[in-house]
C-alpha cells in the first residue's frame, strides 16, 4: 500500500482536512459520506479500501469543513472543497463522489465544470425526498440525544444489506463505543445540510461523462433517487439489486466498475 499522507487546507477561519495516497499521474478527488468520524481518523483504512486505484492514479480524499456553521448548505461544502483542490493545485480531476459526498460532486460539476473531467455519483441524491428526510430526522434526534449507541446501529441497519447485518451484528456494540465524535454538532449541522441538496434542476449543465451506482434496496436515499439522476442526466447506470446504501462496501465489484469508467472503458 503506497504512503498515507495527512493534508489541511487553511479556509480562513475554519480548516478541511485531506488524506492522500497513491502514485498514479492523474488526481482522483473523494467525496465520502455523512460520517461521524473524519477522514484523518479513517486514513489507514480508507487507503486500504481504495488501495485498487493508487495505480492510476494520486487519490485525495476530502473530508468537510472542520467548524460547519448551522445553515450551512450542500453548494457550501462544494466550494469549500472547491477552495480544497485550489490550495492543492487541483483541476482536472476525476471525482467519486457517494451519498452527500456525491450531493456535493453534482455541485462541483454544475458550477465549476474545468474542476471535473469524469464524475461517478454513487448511492446518493439530486434532491430530498420522504425517505431521505425521515432517516436524517431519526438520526439526527438520536445525535441530539447524546444515544450514539442507538445511531450506529440505525446507520449499520438501514445502510446494509439484510445478509449483512446479521452476519455482522455481533460487532454492533464494539462498533458503538467507537461511535461518538469529537462535535456532535458538526454532525448534526451537516445531516441538516443533506436537506438542502437542489441539484435535480440543474443537472443538464453537467457536461462531463457520468456514471451512476446505487442500490435498488437503499433505505437512507432510495434507490430511485439514483434512477432519476442518471434519466435526467442520461447516463450511465448500474443498479445493484440486492444491496442498499452501503452498495460501496457490500458490492465485491464496486471499485471494478468505478476505476473501468475512470479509464474510460
Amino acid at each position: 500500500m503506497s504512503p498515507v499522507e495527512k493534508l489541511r487546507a487553511d479556509l480562513g477561519g475554519t480548516v478541511l482536512d485531506c488524506v492522500r495516497f497513491g502514485r498514479g499521474d492523474r488526481p482522483l478527488v473523494m467525496l465520502p459520506g455523512l460520517s461521524v468520524k473524519g477522514v484523518r481518523e479513517a486514513a489507514l483504512p480508507l487507503a486500504w479500501m481504495y488501495r485498487s486505484f493508487a495505480k492510476d492514479y494520486t487519490v485525495y480524499v476530502f473530508d468537510r469543513r472542520d467548524s460547519v456553521p448551522a445553515g450551512c448548505t450542500i453548494r457550501d461544502l462544494a466550494e469549500d472543497t472547491v477552495r480544497g483542490m485550489e490550495r492543492l493545485g487541483l483541476s482536472q480531476a476525476d471525482v467519486f463522489g457517494v451519498s452527500q459526498g456525491g450531493m456535493i460532486a453534482q455541485e462541483l460539476a454544475i458550477r465549476h465544470p474545468a474542476l471535473v473531467r469524469r464524475l461517478v455519483l454513487a448511492v446518493t441524491a439530486s434532491r430530498p425526498n420522504q425517505v431521505m428526510k425521515e432517516t436524517l430526522a431519526r438520526w439526527m434526534e438520536l445525535a441530539r440525544r447524546g444515544d450514539w449507541p442507538a445511531l450506529t446501529v440505525d446507520m449499520m441497519e438501514r445502510m446494509y444489506s439484510a445478509s449483512y447485518v446479521k452476519k455482522y451484528r455481533w460487532l454492533f456494540p464494539l462498533l458503538s463505543r467507537m461511535g461518538k465524535p469529537r462535535d456532535p454538532g458538526r454532525f448534526i449541522a451537516l445531516a441538516e445540510a443533506c436537506l438542502t441538496c437542489g441539484s435535480y434542476p440543474e443537472l443538464y449543465k453537467i457536461t462531463c461523462p457520468v456514471l451512476v451506482l446505487g442500490g435498488v434496496e437503499d433505505r437512507v436515499l432510495t434507490g430511485r433517487a439514483s434512477e432519476e439522476i442518471a434519466e435526467k442526466l442520461g447516463c450511465e447506470i448500474h443498479m445493484y439489486e440486492n444491496l442498499g446504501h452501503a452498495a460501496y462496501d457490500e458490492a465485491p465489484d464496486f471499485n471494478r466498475r468505478v476505476l473501468a469508467f475512470l479509464r474510460g472503458g
